[in-house]
């Protein structure tokens, strides 16, 4: 039975190995600290923080998020740590609330492995506050309980570790906010809501049951997982759409107004109060239910369900595609979680039992010794080989599912080997959403996920060029690098500009030394861009004035609800700035015009793709700094740099290239033009 605790209250706790689950309506941050008997932390070693995610016994969240999960194992904490505090803190600088009195009252709930709530707490009487100290694991007459704190700091970290007598307090406090800064930066975003009815269902994986291992159920397979993102709307986005502006045919192309916000109806969705932001998709029919998804055959007795493509729920066999492609990322990110969290119980175990044979003079030496360190080791394996099992299982199902779902991907969710471009014909509407790469992670390199990402874009991209590893160890040439990088960006704005509609997208490039002429030429010679490659200062001035001076009338009209006072000659699409070999023929007025485009393009349809190496513009210092964590990084070659949004895995992401000698990126970019001269653009 739960215990729901009031502040100040305690429960005892029946095990060791626990988890602490957080839910907020927002992204925050969580921690942990460790005391000795008196509560003193004796430095920033004994603070668990997303730059630091990980202590003897206790593992943090590497990231901000809504939804939190915190593994402690008390046995495994040092002998002088008496007290364990959970801390949470709203992240800086971001566009989010800034107290806790502003969002839903944060719950804590206490679980063991199989799920199980052992005590729960939700924090209520926030209102200035921006840190506070949820819970404490506290060890009292060698038995450890839980107290609900719910202290609050108005001054958010910085006071709180200053409170807790820690002397690098407002140090730490910084560089725990300049990490979760840095994950947000390289963190896949998540999807945003859907209703209720939307869950993605699958069947529960069995359990990775061992000695002494409880009764732990794979994260994310079973009926113990946490709600997915898809169950609330994220709460980081800056605020309301923007109204639209005239479209080609008279009617609204909305501009979304930040990151986190999908493309609208001209309709604001902003919240009342504070309240949740509408992330429903602007074809969305609001009068019907949604269309079931397709149901798959009957499985054979004893046999998993055969997979189906669009096995989830929406209002298209689009958006069901979406979800399932999501639901798949999520289900291998926390099976693959807990296949790691077993082994490094089994590893933390099997330390704990030789150090107990070598702590005995007696066992140290002899066959007694030899037979139980044999018997460790045999229990560590035994504990290994069965979490292995269990993810072998879950990645068996995945790839079955992926094996159809890959197949029936629409054009903007295929790769470009998928036959569906054998068949492509200009579309007529704007797609969900536009697929980027492939995401694996190495204990499952069977399965590749398609990185999907909403549109329009609410951040630029940044196609890196420097010097990188590849995954064989081997590494690449910067002028090989550099031709790679442009080859990906060309690759990217033929996927962008096939999946628009006729006159919906431009795309501008930025060639200051004319070095990506050979990489450009697919977008050159059929005819795409809006003009010839930009050379020298002087044209990248001119692009940069032009883009520049367009956001600005944007933004005039939309701030003075004037949208119909736009000069009749503005292309009213989305917006594509190519830039190439930066900040090559870049001068200081330049670089801030391209900034200003970073931070302001995507609110009003114009976005910035940039090809660049970061260690060539060391010279401006960490005048480029926020330019950088404004743009999601991609590379060239396949390189493990992105994070996922709920357990913060490092997965290998993979450039979408098309395959040697293929003809479809020409034949498709060759309909593009056509259907462009149609409409007269």
């Amino acid at each position: 039975m739960t215990a729901e605790l009031m502040r100040g209250q305690n429960h005892p706790l029946p095990r060791a190995r626990l988890e602490i689950r957080v839910s907020a309506g927002t992204p925050i941050v969580a921690g942990a600290t460790l005391g000795d008997e008196n509560g003193t932390i004796h430095g920033v070693e004994w603070v668990a923080h997303p730059g630091t995610p990980t202590l003897p016994g206790l593992e943090v969240s590497r990231q901000a998020a809504a939804d939190h999960r915190l593994a402690v194992d008390l046995d495994a904490v040092p002998d002088a740590v008496h007290r364990v505090s959970v801390l949470l803190a709203l992240p800086v600088g971001g566009q989010g609330p800034a107290r806790f009195g502003a969002v839903a009252a944060p719950f804590v709930a206490v679980t063991g492995l199989d799920g199980d709530e052992v005590a729960s707490y939700t924090i209520t009487g926030l209102e200035a506050e921006s840190a506070v100290v949820a819970l404490e694991l506290y060890r009292r007459q060698g038995a450890w309980k839980v107290r609900a704190v719910g202290q609050g700091y108005a001054g958010g970290l910085a006071e709180l570790l200053t409170d807790q007598n820690l002397a690098e307090a407002h140090q730490l406090a910084q560089n725990i906010h300049e990490a979760v800064a840095s994950g947000l930066a390289r963190s896949v975003p998540a999807p945003p809501a859907r209703a209720a009815d939307g869950d993605r269902a699958r069947p529960a994986a069995a359990p990775a049951h061992g000695p002494d291992h409880g009764n732990a159920t794979q994260a994310g397979t079973g009926p113990a997982a946490p709600a997915s993102p898809y169950d609330r709307p994220r709460s980081d986005a800056p605020g309301p759409h923007a109204p639209g502006v005239p479209g080609q045919n008279g009617t609204q192309q909305p501009y979304p107004g930040g990151p986190g916000e999908s493309a609208g109806t001209g309709q604001s969705s902003a919240p009342a109060a504070g309240g949740p932001i509408d992330y429903s998709h602007p074809r969305r029919q609001t009068g019907a239910p949604p269309t079931p998804p397709p149901t798959a055959p009957p499985a054979e007795p004893g046999q998993p369900a055969r997979p189906v493509a669009g096995d989830a729920t929406g209002w298209s066999m689009e958006e069901r595609l979406y979800n399932q492609v999501w639901g798949m990322f999520e289900d291998l990110a926390r099976t693959t979680a807990a296949y790691r969290s077993a082994v490094d119980f089994a590893d933390s175990r099997m330390e704990k039992e030789l150090d107990q044979v070598l702590s005995d003079p007696r066992s140290r030496i002899g066959g007694q010794g030899d037979a139980a360190r044999e018997a460790a080791r045999a229990r560590h394996g035994q504990l290994v080989s069965q979490a292995r099992e269990v993810l072998d299982r879950d990645v068996a199902q995945l790839v079955a599912e992926a094996e159809v779902v890959e197949p029936a991907l629409p054009a903007a969710f295929a790769r470009w080997d998928n036959p569906v471009w054998h068949a492509y014909r200009v579309p007529m509407e704007i797609p969900m959403a536009l697929r980027l790469g492939d995401l694996h992670l190495p204990e499952a390199d069977r399965i590749r996920v398609p990185m999907l990402i909403r549109l329009p874009m609410e951040r630029g991209l940044w196609i890196d060029s420097g010097r990188s590893a590849s995954l064989d160890g081997s590494f690449a040439d910067s002028h090989e690098t550099r031709r790679l990088g442009l080859e990906t960006a060309v690759a990217h704005a033929a996927r962008l500009l096939a999946i628009h509609p006729a006159g919906e997208f431009t795309v501008h490039v930025i060639d200051p030394a004319g070095a990506g002429a050979q990489a450009l030429a697919p977008l050159v010679q059929t005819g795409v861009l809006a003009a010839p490659p930009a050379l020298g200062a002087a044209g990248t001035a001119d692009v940069l004035a032009r883009l520049t001076q367009r956001v600005d009338l944007v933004q005039m009209a939309v701030r003075g609800g004037a949208p119909d006072a736009l000069p009749p000659g503005l292309d009213t699409s989305q917006q594509l700035l190519i830039v190439n070999d930066f900040p090559h023929g870049f001068d200081d007025r330049a670089v801030n015009q391209l900034r200003y485009l970073a931070d302001e393009g995507p609110a009003v349809g114009v976005h910035l793709m940039m090809v660049a190496d970061r260690e060539e513009s060391a010279e401006y210092g960490p005048l480029l700094d926020p330019l950088w964590r404004s743009l999601l990084r991609l590379t060239p070659v396949a390189d493990d740099h992105l994070a996922d949004p709920w357990v913060g895995h490092a997965w290998t992401y993979e450039p979408p290239l098309v395959p040697p000698g293929s003809q479809v990126l020409q034949q498709v970019l060759t309909q593009v033009a056509a259907a462009r001269r149609s409409w007269g653009r």
